[in-house]
């Protein structure tokens, strides 16, 4: 049977990529991030999944206002990095399982009616290449086989930080019926505070952040009543992204054990966050 090792809730900055794309990482202003970063990369090097689900979203790359599905999973073979206007990111082509991507829809869809779209071909931008390269760095080709699950933050309506809980624990059940002896983990990605236009243009609310990380471990049904407005308020236009961290969080079990919590300021101009968790 497949078995679930744990989750990572990441931030997925752009500035993050071209800082490792151009071997920035270790320079003054960088440094500190990377290094905090190191725990999370050793952790997932010992835990050593075969299948990583990487929940995202995609920043009008492989889909626009024409067609803005809610909840989309990639069911193809593989998923090249998009060209996001400077030409794709170094990194290698995603190797993706179309066995338990399907497994994975048609318990979503047949068993907890979670209307997912079924994707057959996908590029995939920064909102899922960062997160693998800050776990696994720049290899020749990734260390397992990946599952985008793409969820839309962008357009209104965007679903609530309670529906992603509850997809988090169907996406679980879906994992836990699967017959193949994998190890699968979760990624939850997405910005913490962050506003890119407007008159708060680089708003970082580092106290709202930090209550977000105590209570993605320990109380997530809190967070889970959360709604837009105080979202949008709090944390900016852009740092509604967190909800996505509620779909990993609901995978795993209510009692966790945390692995490792790291959150800097800045990077770009937004906060990062990362916690690492594991079944208690």
């Amino acid at each position: 049977m497949a078995r679930l090792v744990g989750g990572v809730a990441t931030s997925h900055v752009p500035s993050i990529g071209a800082a490792i794309d151009h071997g920035k990482t270790q320079e003054p202003y960088w440094k500190p991030l990377f290094d905090g970063v190191m725990a999370a990369r050793e952790w997932i090097g010992k835990v050593r999944p075969d299948v990583v689900i990487v929940i995202y979203n995609d920043h009008a790359s492989r889909f626009g206002l024409d067609m803005t599905p809610t909840f989309a999973i990639g069911v193809a073979d593989e998923f090249p990095p998009h060209d996001e206007g400077y030409g794709p990111r170094p990194v290698p082509v995603c190797q993706g399982d179309p066995a338990l991507a399907w497994h994975l829809a048609e318990s979503l869809i047949l068993n907890d009616e979670f209307d997912m779209t079924m994707v057959g071909e996908m590029t995939v931008d920064h909102g899922l290449t960062v997160p693998l390269s800050l776990m696994f760095g720049q290899p020749d080709q990734w260390p397992c086989r990946v599952i985008p699950l793409c969820v839309n933050v962008i357009q209104y309506p965007q679903p609530t930080a309670k529906r992603c809980l509850r997809l988090g624990r169907a996406l679980r059940r879906a994992i836990d019926s699967y017959g193949p002896d994998i190890k699968v983990a979760v990624f939850g990605t997405g910005g913490m505070s962050h506003q890119l236009q407007g008159e708060r243009a680089g708003l970082i609310n580092a106290p709202y952040d930090r209550q977000w990380l105590d209570r993605m471990a320990h109380d997530p049904l809190s967070l889970a009543q959360i709604g837009h407005e105080e979202l949008l308020r709090e944390a900016g236009s852009e740092g509604l992204e967190i909800i996505m961290w509620l779909i990993m969080r609901g995978a795993l079990n209510e009692a966790v054990r945390e692995i490792h919590r790291f959150y800097h300021v800045p990077a770009s101009n937004t906060a990062y966050g990362l916690l690492v968790l594991e079944d208690a």
